[in-house]
């Protein structure tokens, strides 16, 4: 068990229960097996509270993102239900990459639903049990060493990125070109470079090139690299990036953009392995592992003539498709917490976290521009945030909150709250599991029937 100064401790959940004006704090801590290893429960002397909600717990922990949610007290007996529901604030723990443990505050609802300013307050009462956490010895080893290596890109719940994963552990070994398609900013060099960090070749350089991004005139003199006196200006030998990929890979993007004259050279070193630079004659032999990717549709740029077919079949063995955001939301939270953790290390802060109204409106949101996209906004998110840990409505960008929501007061009327959040918790549950009715009911604990019976009340559209 982990031995937090208890007098501390206690000190610090009755200033929460206060400041919050909550009638139960709890906190919990966790083992890398989400196993709670302590637990310290604090009440203000009210009559009995009932279970603290396990479901809810796991969602936090899960999703490391704050909820704020209400439950019925089953305590009590049902007879005036209003009465009997609580209002419930999880924050979890986040250290490194992971959930380490959770604070767990409710009250009744009478007396009011907690509000994103409790949870901003919350968060700021919070930071000395995280912050010893961080220190203690059990945790020193969880920096983001883990979550920044490429692989993080195939380590998604959703099938997409299981299959995608299961592939690259089939091909990491092997010298067989690899082919990777998908739309703008979906990942096509992380997932080339983590078979690359997997496999055999990892010892060696990982060399990438955007056919698109050079000139022409200059783009064979970087790829197979030049002798002396071959034109003016070339004063000393210069090796190319496919002869410096030798003994690693070689990642070819937009290789649609190849010029035709180009393409033949390239179909030669796929096919002898050797290149010549420019001005000399003799052959040089690369080992180099070849990697291309295109966001272009391939098959009709061999149609216009624009791309070679005997090239097409040499670089077209193994093919990874890398399927846009939109149609892996499951992977939403995994990626959202990924590039808090990494880029609220890199500023230096407190690690943020999106308001349960926010998340709902990222998970919403279709993403366009994909995984980059996504990364850039919780860039910009938390530079508009400021000193805040809690990014909110208004922090987002214009096209993620086009009708400009902002944090609003909390309503008191009981009925109004409870359906909104029933929408908000449903739309974050379907999203979760991919928006599978059924694996949606068993998860939340819903039967079929009950949960039909919410979507059509909420009419809430289920893109399947």
């Amino acid at each position: 068990m982990l031995s937090l100064n208890h007098f501390f401790l206690v000190g610090l959940m009755d200033l929460i229960m206060e400041g919050t004006s909550s009638a139960r704090v709890a906190v919990l801590l966790i083992d890398e097996k989400n196993q709670i290893v302590f637990q310290e429960v604090r009440e203000n002397g009210q009559s009995k509270k009932g279970s603290i909600s396990r479901d809810i717990i796991h969602m936090a922990l899960d999703e490391k993102q704050p909820v704020i949610t209400t439950r019925h007290d089953d305590s009590v007996k049902r007879s005036g239900f209003d009465r009997n529901q609580r209002s419930i604030i999880c924050l979890p723990l986040v250290i490194g990459d992971r959930s380490a443990g959770l604070l767990y505050l409710d009250r009744k609802v009478i007396a009011g639903t907690f509000t994103h300013d409790d949870l901003e307050l919350l968060m700021s009462l919070s930071k000395p049990i995280s912050r010893i956490l961080k220190n203690r010895e059990e945790f020193k080893n969880l920096g983001l060493e883990k979550t920044n290596h490429p692989e993080f890109f195939v380590r998604g719940n959703s099938e997409a990125s299981k299959n995608i994963q299961t592939l690259i552990f089939r091909v990491k070994d092997s010298d067989i070109p690899v082919f990777i398609c998908g739309e703008s900013g979906t990942g096509k060099e992380l997932a080339a470079r983590a078979i690359h960090l997997c496999g055999v070749r990892q010892k060696g350089k990982f060399v990438a090139v955007n056919c698109g991004a050079l000139p022409e005139h200059l783009l064979e003199s970087e790829l197979f690299g030049y002798a002396r006196g071959a034109f003016t200006g070339a004063v000393r030998n210069k090796p190319g990036l496919i002869e410096e990929a030798n003994g690693g890979t070689f990642f070819m993007d937009e290789i649609c953009d190849l010029p035709l004259v180009l393409q033949a050279k390239i179909l030669r070193f796929l096919q002898e392995k050797e290149i010549r630079r420019i001005g000399e004659n003799r052959p040089l032999s690369v080992n180099g592992r070849f990697i291309s990717a295109t966001n272009k549709n391939i098959e009709r740029e061999i149609e216009l003539g624009n791309f070679r077919e005997d090239l097409y079949y040499r670089i077209k063995i193994i093919t990874i498709e890398l399927p846009p955001l939109r149609e892996r939301k499951e992977d939403l939270h995994f990626l959202l917490n990924h590039f808090l953790d990494k880029y609220c290390l890199e500023m230096k802060r407190e690690r943020a976290f999106f308001s349960p109204s926010a998340l709902e409106l990222l998970i919403n949101y279709s993403w366009p521009g994909n995984v980059r996209e996504l990364q850039n906004e919780i860039q910009r998110c938390l530079v508009i945030a400021g000193d805040s840990c809690l990014i909110r409505e208004e922090h987002l960008s214009s096209k993620i909150n086009p009708q400009a929501v902002r944090s609003s007061d909390p309503s008191y009327d009981f009925f109004r709250a409870r359906a909104e959040f029933e929408k908000r918790f449903l739309h974050q549950a379907l999203a979760r599991w991919d928006f599978n009715r059924s694996r949606t009911a068993e998860g939340v604990g819903l039967s079929r029937q009950g949960l039909f019976k919410l979507i059509k009340k909420h009419e809430i559209d289920i893109r399947k």
